[in-house]
C-alpha cells in the first residue's frame, strides 16, 4: 500500500470570518476549527503522517508534537510549497484547514483514485442556474459540466512537488497547479458537509451540522472454547505458549470471535455462525482473522467506520499480560486500526465456573461503531 501524507494549510489570516483571531483558531463546537481539522486526518487509518503549516508568528500554537510542523509563506501556494519539503510519502493530500467537516468516507474516495490516477480532488457539480452580473443580471452561464471544488485534493507527491516548483503564476487551488503541469486530476464525489469557513455566518452553519445526531451502533459478543490437547492458545491474534490448546472448528481464538461477533451485532448481521457455518467443512482450522476481516469489511460496506472495540479475556491461564501489546497490534494490524482503538484485557473468575476450573477460556468483546 502507498504511504499518504496530509498537508494541512493553516497559515492564512482568515479576515473575512470576522473574529479576534484567525478562523483557523476560532472555536468550533468547543474545539477550535483547526483541532477538528487534524483530528478527522490524525483518526483516518490511511494517513501516515500529517504536515501542518502554520503562520510563523503561530508556530507555538500548536503544541503536539506528533505531526511535522512547518512554517507557511505569505502565499498558499507558498505554504503549500513548505509543506510539500517536508512529506516524504507516495501521496500527499492537500487539505484547507477551514474545512474541519471532512469525512473519512471523501478521505477514501481521494486515496482510491489515486490508484488509477496521478491527482483526484472531491467536487459537487453545479445544480442552480448560473447568472452574470453586478446588481443587475447580464447573462446566464451553461452549468453543464461545472464542479465546486473541494479539499483534500490528492497527489503523486513527486508529480505534485514538480508541478508546484515550476509554476509561478497566482492558483486557485492545487488542481490548476497540477492542470498546469499536465497531470490527470480524476473527479471524486465530494460532501455538502464539507464546507469552507469562509465568512461569520459559516460558523453557524457548521455548529448546526456538528449537532446533528449521529448514527452509533453497539454490539456485544461471547465466545467459549474448552481447553484440549495442544501446546499454545491462539488468542486475539497471537499464539500464546500453553501446555494445553483450545478445541475448535477453527483455530479457536476466543478473542477474536468474541470482537466479530461484536461486530456482526452491531450491524445486526447475525453472527460466525451465520456467514461461516460450522457445518462447512472449507472452514475447519481456518484461521479466526478470515472471519474479522469480512466484519471489518461488512462494515465499510454498510457505511460505518469501527471507532474502538474492548475485549475481555477471562481465564486462570495462560497469562494474559506478557501478550496483551502483541494482541492489540495483532488486532489493529487485521482491522486496519491504530492500536490505540483497540483494547484487550483479562480477568480471572476467581476460581469459579468452567474458567475457574482451568476447562476453558472465555471471552467477551464490545465494538462502537460510527456512521461515515
Amino acid at each position: 500500500m502507498p504511504s499518504t501524507t496530509a498537508i494541512i494549510v493553516a497559515a492564512g489570516r482568515g479576515i473575512r470570518a470576522g473574529g479576534a483571531a484567525p478562523k483557523q483558531w476560532q472555536s468550533l463546537g468547543g474545539q477550535t476549527v483547526l483541532h477538528r481539522t487534524v483530528a478527522a486526518f490524525a483518526r483516518h487509518p490511511k494517513i501516515d503522517q500529517i504536515v501542518l503549516v502554520l503562520h510563523p508568528d503561530e508556530l507555538d500554537r500548536w503544541t503536539d508534537d506528533s505531526m511535522t510542523i512547518v512554517a507557511g509563506g505569505e502565499t498558499r501556494q507558498a505554504s503549500v510549497m513548505a509543506g510539500l519539503t517536508a512529506v516524504t510519502s507516495d501521496h500527499v493530500l492537500i487539505h484547507d484547514a477551514a474545512r474541519p467537516l471532512i469525512s473519512a468516507a471523501v478521505i477514501d474516495r481521494v486515496c482510491a483514485a489515486l490508484g488509477d490516477a496521478p491527482g483526484a480532488a472531491p467536487a459537487l457539480a453545479v445544480t442552480d442556474a448560473l447568472w452574470r452580473g453586478d446588481t443587475h443580471v447580464t447573462g446566464v452561464q451553461d452549468r453543464e459540466g461545472l464542479f465546486r471544488a473541494q479539499t483534500p485534493q490528492g497527489f503523486h507527491t513527486n508529480a505534485i512537488r514538480a508541478a508546484h516548483a515550476a509554476y509561478t503564476m497566482p492558483a486557485a487551488d492545487d488542481v490548476a497547479v497540477a492542470r498546469a503541469a499536465g497531470l490527470d486530476v480524476a473527479i471524486v464525489a465530494g460532501d455538502e458537509d464539507n464546507l469552507k469557513i469562509t465568512h461569520r455566518e459559516d460558523f453557524a452553519r457548521a455548529e448546526k451540522l456538528l449537532r446533528e445526531p449521529m448514527d452509533i451502533r453497539l454490539g456485544n459478543g461471547y465466545d467459549v472454547h474448552r481447553f484440549g490437547p495442544g501446546d499454545h492458545v491462539m488468542l486475539c491474534g497471537v499464539a500464546v505458549p500453553h501446555g494445553r490448546g483450545l478445541q475448535g472448528h477453527s483455530d479457536a481464538d476466543v478473542g477474536m470471535h468474541a470482537v466479530t461477533d461484536a461486530i456482526y451485532g452491531a450491524l445486526a448481521q447475525g453472527d460466525i455462525g451465520v456467514h461461516f457455518p460450522p457445518s462447512d467443512p472449507q472452514w475447519k482450522g481456518a484461521e479466526s482473522q478470515i472471519f474479522l476481516r469480512h466484519a471489518v469489511q461488512l462494515a465499510a460496506d454498510m457505511g460505518f467506520a469501527i471507532s474502538n472495540i474492548d475485549c475481555t479475556l477471562v481465564c486462570e491461564y495462560p497469562k494474559v499480560g506478557p501478550h496483551q501489546a502483541a494482541m492489540r497490534a495483532a488486532m489493529a494490524d487485521i482491522m486496519g486500526l491504530e492500536a490505540g482503538r483497540i483494547s484487550v484485557k483479562a480477568t480471572t473468575s476467581e476460581r469459579l465456573g468452567f474458567t475457574g476450573r482451568e476447562e476453558g477460556i472465555a471471552a467477551i468483546a464490545t465494538a462502537a461503531l460510527v456512521a461515515k
